[in-house]
């Protein structure tokens, strides 16, 4: 069943993370290729010849690409143990729904954070934070998104807690201070082991994105 499964992928990459995360979880034996995306590999742009990016998942030699679709891929192939999605068709509406939202505020949103300066900041960090909080709302007083078990929505958001510490040093603020339930559930789920092997070090994604804006020449 399992299969030759490759992952192309780049370390920093939130990503990523959530689709190691759910080969994790499912127990998946892969090989991981790393990725320079300065110099993209022969096999990525053959791969994801659409948006030529990363992370990309090879399963017998078929690419799936998009971290989320990836998720729900991986959830249905290897659908005999550890559920990421729930069973019925409204939950696993509603994880899809707040897994979009993840996609389309959190990334962007928190680059923005680490990217500007001044009053263009203040407005990111501001909705960042208003965003996180409706992702706590939804969370409630459960222990992981997908309720007593942890599922899909967790696996898309958890990645962005190793970039939590960038987004906090280059903003000023801080993130427990105003969402401390979501910090609670971020440990929480890096107690686990799929969790805390696939993020990378806060500090590393730190020192990372200090080269990134030299290079970008982002001061």
């Amino acid at each position: 069943m399992e299969g030759e499964v490759v992952l192309l992928d780049f370390w920093p990459s939130m990503f990523g993370m959530r689709t190691r995360i759910a080969l994790a979880e499912k127990q998946i034996k892969y090989e991981y290729r790393e990725e320079d995306l300065r110099n993209k590999s022969a096999l990525l742009l053959q791969m994801n010849p659409v948006h030529k990016k990363i992370p990309v998942l090879i399963h017998n030699g078929k690419p799936i690409c998009e971290s989320l679709i990836q998720v729900q891929y991986i959830d249905e192939v290897w659908n005999d143990r550890a559920p990421l999605l729930p069973p019925n068709p409204y939950q696993r509406a509603t994880a899809r729904f707040w897994a979009d939202f993840v996609d389309k505020k959190i990334y962007d949103l928190g680059a923005k954070v680490w990217r500007t300066k001044g009053e263009e900041q203040e407005a990111a960090k501001k909705e960042f934070i208003e965003c996180l909080k409706l992702l706590e709302g939804q969370l409630g007083d459960n222990p992981y998104f997908g309720g007593k078990d942890f599922g899909f929505v967790d696996v898309a958001l958890v990645p962005f807690y190793c970039w939590f510490y960038t987004y906090e040093k280059f903003g000023s603020f801080s993130i427990e201070a105003e969402c401390p339930k979501l910090i609670a559930w971020a440990k929480r789920c890096m107690q686990k082991e799929s969790v805390a092997k696939s993020l990378a070090d806060q500090e590393k994604i730190y020192d990372f994105v200090l080269q990134l804006k030299k290079a970008l020449g982002i001061e």
